[in-house]
């Protein structure tokens, strides 16, 4: 009888710890499976602050489905072109009106999915350090793009440097709307800003936020004259997607996270000087 029982306990043992064994292989695989079910979602965008902002998202769309893949790039008529070819899901590195521009130009089918964040314009010298500094005949270096011209020449004229017509688009403006000026104007490719900068080729070089602090620059203390900028500000950074994403589960999500609370914190706290600050929703 005491024969028979250990075997029965014995018996009892083995298909229990095969029970056990069983159950830990199957949590073990689903666990795989949740991970390998993360669907890939591939932004591309500028270094900084895009790209880190960005990275600050990954958790949280991770909790949503989505393994988020940052591809950075540095020239900025790559992104809309990679774009509408379909070969990322989403674009992260521009505001409105160079979006607007670009699809008008290119006819791209691309669509702007929501504003995130603003970088303040601002205006670098190494030969002044003050506004007061500048003499008549003084160079200041701007973008050649106009899509960005609108918004320089706002804020010199509200500094007082120069003025504009009464015709002046705050958006499709341009330097040829400057109607009283006592300085010379030269007007670069954007990305060739920082070398002028650097090298005192003008006496004010207007720098766009994330060219300047990729070259290291504190838009709130090195610079001369800083945008005045809020969240109402019409130069918000957009995700641009393709339109056949537009209403994809995948881009609601990543906007819905770049919006949130938590990604608004990440940014105030990582610039606190101001230099980029969370667009409205």
């Amino acid at each position: 009888m005491k024969k028979l029982l250990f075997i029965l306990l014995a018996v009892l043992f083995v298909i229990t710890g095969c029970a056990k064994k069983s159950e830990e292989t199957t949590q073990s695989t689903t666990s795989e499976n949740k991970e390998v079910a993360l669907e890939k979602l591939v932004v591309s965008a500028t270094s900084d602050p895009h790209a880190r902002i960005l990275e600050a998202a990954k958790e949280s769309l991770k909790s949503k489905g989505y393994e988020l893949e940052i591809i950075e790039l540095t020239d900025y008529y790559v992104f809309n072109r990679a774009l509408n070819n379909k070969e990322v899901d989403a674009n992260y590195f521009q505001h409105v009106p160079f979006f607007n521009d670009e699809v008008a130009a290119h006819n791209y089918n691309i669509v702007n999915a929501g504003g995130i964040h603003i970088e303040p314009f601002g205006f670098y010298s190494k030969t002044v350090t003050n506004l007061s500094d500048l003499k008549e005949g003084d160079t200041i270096i701007i973008s050649n793009n106009v899509a960005d011209q609108a918004r320089i020449l706002s804020i010199l004229q509200k500094a007082g440097l120069i003025k504009l017509s009464e015709n002046f688009h705050p958006i499709t403006g341009t330097i040829n709307d400057v109607v009283e000026n006592k300085f010379v104007f030269k007007e670069i490719d954007p990305q060739l800003l920082i070398s002028a900068y650097e090298n005192s080729e003008g006496a004010l070089v207007g720098i766009n936020g994330n060219f300047a602090l990729a070259a290291n620059l504190n838009p709130g203390t090195d610079s001369i004259l800083l945008e005045q900028a809020d969240q109402t500000n019409p130069y918000v950074n957009i995700i641009a997607t393709h339109k056949e994403l537009e209403n994809s589960e995948k881009i609601k999500a990543l906007v819905e996270v770049l919006q949130s609370d938590e990604i608004k914190d990440f940014i105030n706290k990582t610039w606190t000087n101001g230099a980029v600050i969370p667009a409205a929703k």
